[in-house]
């Protein structure tokens, strides 16, 4: 029998070799590296922390010892027969999660819940293994959302009641005879609770509803006037977009409840919409915010869109800032891609959404609150969480063949999605067989507006109406937009970016010269405190009117335009291709999806449909030779966590 530094020896070069490999980052394993360091360590805890950090590096919050048992190497997107070489050195292994968990029980280096805490920094939660500050996290937002959601306030029904059919009175004369109005109910049950979720895909009105909430908020607080109101996106832009979408919304309805409540007058008290970083106080020496507990932020109401992007980190932290007595309203669409970094936090909040699960009791409010009655099927007892989550169903947008196809990738149905690619209705394109220059002769069709307003001679950017022509410039650009499923290689945002700027050259349609250059289009990447620029803010660089010979770069924020010298930007790429998960929060008039040939596990489900639904009149997809569209909307993503579970049991 091999002595067991034999085995750790074996381990670490088998680890070594998959990081040279670029198998495993190099990250996960010096954290295997620095566990060893604490203590004794068995080559099954080496195998468990490595795994663990990388499936971290995956999205996932935590290990699955009946994951790590069966071979996890589907997870950590690896072949059969790596794991096996891996787990072949790492000596005999436990055969189940009860044997894993006992085994790991017994190392210095991983807390057991239940035991004495000496901060080690992994953690044993039943069956699931984490990186301490996860474990925190997801104890922070369980406790948090499951206690907000128990915190039920005392509604007038009758006033409510009245509010709410003055507020939808357009729909409700319209009728709903395909099921009761989502969009009405949704305001009713946030009204009563601290917390709140609305999802539904593209179209389904979840600013359109949070705006009729506000409304109610404010016709039934006691002091309207004193709310106070905060609105934040994870992006500069997708909070840009919240905002003036809820302002036309409000004002449509001020004319509706005309003096009996000074809805303008409200509105105006409403600061602008913030990145949450902004809202909690980022600093760029330290991950802490300066909101936290201890500095709770001066909100009543807090108003977060797109939180499918928001990951766990971010969502403890914001609870953490928020007063027990302010309500939180969640909105977003639980089946696009979650967020780049650890967690699916609005995936795992609202799951079963579709099913409803509502109690006697929120049926009985919700009848007397907006006067809605629920069918059958969405009757249960879904927890505590169900009560206040709502799914709005009705999409008022996609009703054409982008929302056909959006809702066949949802289902997982490949072949009534390429159906409705073949069709050749008006609005979707598919190119099959794509070659890089198909993609090219698309991107100079598609931005060929923005160019035509930037090169024409009439729009002079030293005339009086310069920032109008800025505004132009940039609404067209805004208008198309090509993305993509990876970074790098000839179908990624690299390769895509370099090819189109010179195709745009070739053309005559761009004078690149060095890495600054009139007309181009520029992400942020790092979030900039000191510029006032945030991490998937988009601009174009056009000259500067008062300094000749200098560059600018101009972002669009609502109607308002904001310029930034392009030398104070460090932290930028170019941007006419993105990936699918920056493209998130952002609409496009024409949207480009260009899938790579390669497989793998990024090609999911979710990427595909996030692609098609930020497409608001025009979606084309260009993919290779094969079956690569079929094959990625049979895989959904799946990120392992124990949010769901530590929000149906009772807090520790």
């Amino acid at each position: 029998m091999a002595k067991p530094e034999a085995n750790i020896d074996a381990l670490w070069s088998e680890l070594a070799q998959l990081s040279e490999a670029g198998e495993l980052r190099r990250l996960s394993c010096a954290f295997a590296r620095f566990i060893a360091s604490l203590g004794a360590a068995a080559p099954a805890l080496v195998l468990a922390s490595s795994v663990l950090s990388e499936l971290e590096g995956h999205g996932h919050s935590c290990l699955l010892l009946a994951d790590l048992a069966a071979g996890p190497a589907e997870l950590l997107g690896w072949s059969d027969e790596q794991w096996k070489d891996l787990a072949r050195h790492a000596g005999p292994l436990p055969k189940n999660a009860q044997a894993w968990a006992q085994q790991l029980a017994g190392c210095a280096q991983v807390w057991e819940i239940g035991a004495f805490d000496y901060d080690q920094p992994l953690v044993l939660d039943g069956e699931r293994l984490y990186l301490r500050r996860y474990w925190r996290d997801e104890m922070l937002v369980a406790d948090a959302v499951r206690g907000r959601a128990l915190a039920t306030r005392e509604v007038d029904d009758a006033s409510v009641r009245g509010w709410l059919d003055i507020l939808f009175a357009s729909q409700r004369t319209s009728g709903h005879a395909d099921g009761p109005d989502w969009q009405k109910l949704a305001c009713a049950i946030a009204l009563r609770g601290s917390v709140a979720i609305i999802t539904g895909g593209p179209g389904t009105g979840k600013t359109y509803t949070v705006a009729r909430l506000l409304a109610l908020l404010f016709a039934t607080a006691p002091e309207a006037a004193s709310q106070r109101i905060a609105l934040a996106a994870p992006t500069g832009k997708a909070a840009a977009r919240l905002k003036q979408s809820i302002d036309k919304a409000l004002n449509e309805l001020a004319e509706k409840v005309g003096s009996t409540l000074p809805l303008r007058e409200l509105t105006l008290r409403m600061g602008a919409a913030r990145t949450l970083h902004s809202l909690l106080g980022a600093r760029p020496d330290t991950r802490a915010f300066a909101h936290h507990r201890g500095n709770p932020l001066d909100v009543d109401v807090l108003i977060v869109d797109e939180a499918s992007m928001v990951h766990l980190e971010m969502m403890a932290s914001l609870l953490d800032a928020l007063p027990p007595t302010a309500t939180l309203i969640l909105l977003g669409d639980k089946d696009q891609l979650a967020s780049v970094e650890a967690g699916a936090v609005l995936g795992d909040l609202c799951h079963n959404a579709q099913a409803g699960g509502y109690t006697p009791a929120t049926l009985d409010y919700v009848r007397a609150a907006s006067g809605e009655a629920l069918p059958d099927d969405f009757i249960g007892d879904g927890g505590t969480l169900a009560q206040q989550t709502v799914m709005l169903r009705h999409s008022r947008r996609f009703g054409g063949p982008i929302g056909r196809l959006a809702l066949a990738v949802n289902a997982g149905d490949a072949p009534k999605a390429e159906a409705v690619l073949r069709a050749g209705e008006p609005g979707v394109r598919w190119i099959e067989n794509a070659q890089q220059q198909q993609v090219l002769l698309l991107a100079q069709s598609g931005y060929g507006p923005y160019l035509d307003v930037l090169n024409t001679g009439s729009g002079s950017p030293f005339n009086t109406n310069h920032e109008e022509w800025v505004r132009q410039i940039l609404q067209r650009f805004e208008s198309f937009r090509i993305l993509c499923a990876v970074r790098d290689g000839e179908w990624g945002v690299s390769g895509l970016n370099e090819a189109i700027a010179g195709r745009l050259a070739q053309a005559g349609l761009l004078r690149p010269s060095g890495e600054w250059y009139v007309g181009r289009p520029v992400m942020v990447t790092r979030n900039d405190y000191g510029t006032g620029v945030f991490n998937g803010d988009i601009g174009l660089t056009l000259l500067d009117p008062a300094r000749p010979g200098a560059l600018r770069v101009y972002f669009l924020e609502g109607e308002a335009v904001r310029s930034v010298l392009a030398t104070r930007l460090r932290n930028v790429e170019t941007a006419f291709a993105m990936t699918v998960h920056k493209s998130q929060g952002s609409e496009f008039r024409h949207t480009v999806l260009a899938l790579p040939r390669e497989r793998g596990a990024i090609l999911t489900r979710e990427l595909v449909y996030t692609g098609i639904t930020r497409a608001s009149e025009q979606f084309t997809l260009v993919s290779p030779p094969g079956t690569v569209l079929a094959e990625a909307v049979a895989l959904r993503t799946h990120r392992t966590s124990g949010l769901r579970g530590m929000i149906a049991h009772s807090p520790r």
